[in-house]
């Protein structure tokens, strides 16, 4: 049996792929020879990440892959766990100036990626201009890997002791859905926006970038569909390891923590709005929280054990297509990458819009905020009103790109 902190392979299906992905546009056309050779030697360093998965004991496992993790020059996507990826469970691709890491989202979430992105990204800049970095802050081949980086990240925690917290919310229902479930042709719509001016607006209005972006697309909700009674519900992401003291492991361990917009709740009033969205994902984000979701994942471990392969396998893939919120926000850390930020143009974080209508990916560098606005339909109305609201309240943007959502999809596991 699996440890409850080993990562769930079986999350990632054919109809369900979750996968995810990180995108960086560079100043200059990418060189592949030396991209290829940059993800080869990261190896050393990120063994976690150069993984095929393997059938057996009722469960599927994450073991080492000699083969090379593929690097292509195309946009096109391919499927991770097949011949195309050389059986791994991520890819690389560069087209242009980007390139761009896709990943089973099963095995690792956006805490887990950006170092290694961050790392290679490290070793690439100093080969394609000649220059010497400062190497502190980055996780290099030759280092020594720290036992918090790929052990049990609640090694010190006595999570069996755990007790159900104060607060906790229930989920809503009967939510908005902006996607009536009849359209599945997913976008991605990048978008820039200046760091001093959201951080001022959210110093303004008691907000923070995560709950003020979700009063903003709340509000758009409003206007795109004025007589619907539904309550829009949202989701926050969070990060229980993090929460809990450890920054360092790769596995995922990413939640999230949910807000309501109700019909009768005025969104008029900026600061109250953004102080009850702040309010509620505080609430939610306490450790006494973290610990109790890791008691109830090791419950859930020790009853899945029990179920086929291939009935654990359909059950996941059920749940991970189900939309449960009307959109959700992640919002990344990932404000500086040291010395490469003069050679980074943009970066975005990538995932599949399966639980949600619309995603909002936020990254932050260079004094700038990108959002990667993913949705699930091909109307660019929402989008549109959206960005509207922005400038409504003051906040310029440029859109950077419009284009389908191209991430990577997943085999089965029949190796």
């Amino acid at each position: 049996m699996k440890e409850f902190f080993e990562p769930m392979l079986f999350l990632s299906t054919p109809d369900h792929p979750n996968t995810m992905g990180t995108l960086a546009v560079l100043k200059e056309a990418v060189d592949g020879e030396i991209l290829r050779d940059v993800v080869e030697n990261l190896r050393l360093r990120f063994p976690y990440f150069y993984v095929q998965a393997v059938v057996r004991e009722n469960d599927v496992f994450p073991e080492p892959n000699a083969l090379p993790m593929t690097v292509r020059n195309t946009w096109a996507p391919i499927k991770l766990n097949s011949e195309k990826s050389n059986y791994h469970l991520a890819a690389w691709k560069y087209e242009g100036n980007r390139m761009a890491f896709e990943i089973s989202h099963s095995l690792t979430d956006g805490a887990g990626v950006l170092p290694y992105v961050k790392s290679a990204l490290y070793l690439y800049l100093s080969r394609k201009t000649g220059q010497t970095f400062d190497p502190a802050g980055f996780r290099l081949p030759g280092d020594i890997i720290p036992e918090s980086e790929t052990g049990n990240p609640f090694a010190d925690l006595n999570t069996d002791a755990a007790e159900k917290p104060l607060y906790t919310k229930e989920t809503v229902k009967d939510f908005y859905r902006l996607n009536k479930g009849i359209e599945n042709d997913a976008r991605l719509f990048c978008i820039k926006l200046s760091e001093a001016q959201l951080m001022q607006y959210c110093r303004d209005f008691d907000g923070s970038p995560n709950a003020f972006l979700a009063v903003i697309l709340a509000r758009t909700i409003r206007r795109y569909d004025p007589a619907s009674e539904k309550t829009v519900s949202a989701t926050v992401a969070i990060d229980h390891k993090a929460i809990l003291g450890n920054h360092d492991n790769y596995r995922l361990f990413a939640n999230v923590v949910e807000l309501d917009f109700p019909k009768g709740r005025d969104l008029d009033d900026l600061m109250k709005s953004c102080t009850i969205a702040r309010g509620q994902v505080i609430l939610q984000a306490q450790p006494e929280n973290s610990l109790w979701a890791m008691k109830q994942r090791k419950a859930l471990y020790a009853r899945l054990d029990q179920v086929p392969l291939d009935v654990k396998t359909g059950m996941m893939a059920q749940a991970a297509g189900a939309t449960r919120w009307s959109f959700s926000i992640s919002y990344a850390n990932s404000r500086t990458f040291g010395p490469l930020d003069p050679y980074i143009e943009e970066l975005y974080l990538l995932a599949h819009p399966d639980v949600m209508d619309v995603g909002c990916e936020i990254t932050c560098i260079n004094h700038n905020f990108f959002l990667a606005f993913i949705q699930s339909f091909s109307s660019e109305v929402y989008l549109n009103m959206f960005l509207e609201e922005l400038k409504s309240i003051g906040i310029t943007y440029e859109v950077m790109r419009k284009e389908p959502l191209r991430l990577c999809g997943m085999e089965a596991y029949n190796r």
